[in-house]
């Protein structure tokens, strides 16, 4: 094979790796939205247009674990100490919803603060995300929504570089907020078997249940009363116009919370929301 030739067939393979694996997309513009989501292959922010989320003064029932969240939220967006926050509990009683709301409501008040949400199946990735989130002078609240690990799950050693470990640490410009069902991130029959199998029980889960210790901030969200339940629904009816006697509403809330084997702030939304549709309410 002739030099030239040699040389073409180079190029051909070198055209052919680089078409295997393109280049990651450019950065956004971190200015030009409040909101991104991050995803992998390739690494890259999109900017989410419009954020789907309620208004703090909305999510009732969980008032002393708002104004915690909020003043935590507070204090980091101005630049001061802040801790990362786990929030756990109960099912639809509004984790992701606050975070949201939170967010919203701090930058009512002023600061340009950023929140990026992460994929719990793209931990592994958020070293890179660190990285790209270190170099922007803008603050970021990077949120993981309903975060758990199963007992062969290697994943929540990726989580570590967001909260206290490794070298570089978490960059000051990024708080982490999680949801999550469990307040160990992993389901307590899991962490029994292990105690019960290890040759040293106190430290077989230690690796994975000092996980949620290293969270500065534990918020319990509880299930609601029906009181609360039937005030949550109230709220959102003054809030959007709609007209409804007590009695009615009593009835009707309490058969839909029936159907649904139970309530909370998910179901309250999800009655109020068939209601609006019933009234002919765009909301």
């Amino acid at each position: 094979m002739t030099e030239e030739q040699t040389l073409k067939t180079l190029e051909r393979i070198a055209g052919a790796l680089e078409r295997m694996a393109p280049a990651p997309a450019p950065v956004p513009d971190l200015d030009g939205a409040e909101a991104f989501v991050w995803h992998v292959a390739p690494d890259r922010l999109e900017p989410v247009a419009q954020v789907s989320r309620v208004s703090l003064d909305l999510l009732l029932g969980i008032d002393r674990t708002k104004a915690t969240l909020l003043e935590n939220t507070r204090r980091f967006a101005r630049g001061l100490p802040a801790n990362n926050a786990l929030l756990w509990g109960a099912r639809g009683m509004g984790k992701s919803s606050a975070v949201k709301a939170v967010h919203a409501a701090v930058r009512a008040e002023g600061p340009d603060l950023k929140i990026v949400e992460l994929q719990r199946e793209d931990l592994p990735s958020v070293g890179r995300l660190l990285n790209v989130l270190r170099r922007s002078d803008r603050r970021f609240l990077l949120f993981c929504d309903d975060l758990s690990f199963s007992q062969d799950d290697a994943h929540y050693k990726s989580l570590k570089a967001v909260l206290d470990g490794g070298i570089e640490g978490r960059p000051d410009n990024v708080l982490f907020y999680a949801t999550s069902n469990r307040r160990h991130l992993m389901p307590r029959d899991m962490i029994e078997n292990e105690r019960s199998s290890a040759i040293s029980p106190s430290e077989a889960t230690e690796e994975k249940v000092s996980l949620s210790d290293r969270f500065g901030l534990w918020l319990g969200f509880h299930p609601c009363s029906q009181d609360e339940f039937l005030a949550m629904i109230r709220g959102y009816c003054d809030a959007h116009g709609i007209g409804i006697d007590d009695d009615t509403l009593r009835a009707e809330a309490i058969e839909w919370q029936a159907t649904r084997g139970g309530r909370s702030g998910r179901v309250a939304w999800q009655y109020f929301t068939d209601l609006a549709g019933r009234r002919g309410v765009s909301i």
